[in-house]
């Protein structure tokens, strides 16, 4: 992918006396470091929700060292960023004009770098390599492909951001198949190899996420290279594949399972598609609640039949999961490695449908909806853009949204995107 020309110094209004610290910073910068760019972009150019104000300028980093430079440059003089890996899990006030976007873009491709001691190939990825480019090149490798990512096709965003979010879909997460990450650390400046286990990996968690602790500049992977997926755990896409009850631990051919990923995907709006208003959206925007301890569990079970029937309830999607016991880090996933208590997932997407948000639902004008914003007319867990909205737009929306389920099953949704110069009122 050509990038376009930054404006030389002699072109740029950045030069202008009247310029704030910040963008003469980012100028400098552009000038100085080899593969940074200076652009003028605002968040809603650069967020699959496509909305959001304009930083105070846009650097854009083509390697690892650049991306290493840029944040130590701008760390050095006390200049807030916010690196924007994709923008897919963002969620961007329309005042952040404080701020300096740094973007990792995609400079060097995929490579394999070794084998492991299991005959697993490793497989190095920068933070600026777009997600499902990274998945479609593991795919195509050798006679069959490398498995592992295949589950997790079709994710907006880039390299980078996947450790930080721990992405997943469909019964995989990529902490399943992490070697390492390279970590630039933000108060120190040292850039380093990781260990998976430093990042206190959860479900849609890591300690990287809402913190400024670290950057990620590139990622290592270990994948297999027989051609077949990781053991396939969602049924929905086991059924696609014609998994039978019987197997156990099945597995496919990678590029039969990006195909049906691919494919279920688009059938909810999760594909990126410009044209398509369903897409403008930050993917799932809730978590899937989970509650600690069988009581917990029978009293949303008992909310449900109260509104929904016997029969409605007993279809709902409950599974048992374990969590390490113990206080959370700011509700955002982690814990104090306590130990194991029985815990219960719900489906995010079926509390909301139930509580009385069918897809496609926006709030009501009376009530000061816009029609700007809506969920997703494919799938009721995507909140979207549906044309000149703003992040207010995003946000009734939201609190609608989280407080009707509250009310109905007494459940509270977190969401997953990182919020930045907004927050979900209470």
């Amino acid at each position: 992918m050509s990038l376009p020309v930054s404006p030389s110094p002699s072109e740029s209004p950045a030069l202008s006396p009247a310029l704030s610290p910040a963008v003469s910073l980012a100028v400098s910068l552009a000038r100085d470091v080899d593969g940074v760019s200076l652009r003028d972009r605002a968040f809603s150019e650069m967020t699959t929700l496509r909305v959001g104000g304009s930083p105070a300028a846009t650097l854009e980093c083509a390697t690892s060292t650049a991306l290493a430079r840029t944040v130590r440059g701008l760390d050095r003089a006390g200049v807030p960023l916010l690196v924007v890996g994709g923008g897919s899990n963002l969620v961007v006030g329309d005042d952040v004009s404080g701020l300096v976007a740094v973007v990792p873009v995609a400079g060097t491709p995929p490579s394999v770098v070794g084998v492991d001691a299991g005959g697993e190939v490793v497989v190095r990825a920068a933070a600026g390599t777009v997600w499902d480019d990274l998945v479609a090149w593991t795919v195509a490798q050798g006679d069959a492909g490398y498995g592992g990512l295949e589950c997790l096709s079709g994710i907006p965003g880039t390299v980078g951001a996947a450790p930080v979010q721990n992405i997943g879909a469909y019964g995989a997460e990529v902490s399943r198949c992490l070697h390492r990450v390279q970590l630039l650390d933000r108060s120190t400046g040292e850039l380093a190899w990781v260990e998976p286990g430093s990042l206190d990996l959860a479900y849609r968690y890591s300690n990287l996420k809402f913190t400024a602790r670290g950057v990620v500049t590139a990622v290592e992977f270990r994948l297999t290279t027989d051609g077949l997926s990781a053991p396939l755990r969602f049924g929905e896409l086991a059924r696609r594949l014609g998994v039978s009850e019987k197997e156990t631990a099945p597995r496919r051919p990678v590029r039969n399972v990006r195909e049906a990923v691919l494919e279920l995907r688009r059938g909810k709006g999760m594909v990126l598609d410009p044209a398509d208003h369903d897409t403008w959206s930050a993917g799932s925007f809730f978590t899937n609640p989970v509650v600690e301890g069988e009581d917990a569990r029978d009293a949303v079970a008992a909310k449900v039949t109260a509104r929904c029937g016997a029969a409605v309830a007993g279809s709902m999607p409950c599974y048992p999961v374990t969590v390490p016991s113990g206080p959370r880090d700011g509700g955002a996933g982690g814990t104090d490695g306590g130990e194991a208590a029985p815990a219960f997932k719900f489906s995010a997407a079926w509390l909301i449908e139930h509580a009385g948000f069918p897809k496609g639902w926006q709030v009501p004008a009376a009530q000061g909806g816009t029609g700007r914003a809506g969920l997703s007319t494919k799938h009721t867990l995507a909140l979207t853009n549906r044309g000149g909205a703003s992040c207010s737009d995003i946000v009734a929306l939201a609190v609608a949204v989280r407080d009707g389920v509250r009310e109905a099953f007494g459940v509270s949704l977190v969401p997953e995107p990182v919020w930045v110069g907004v927050t979900l009122p209470e």
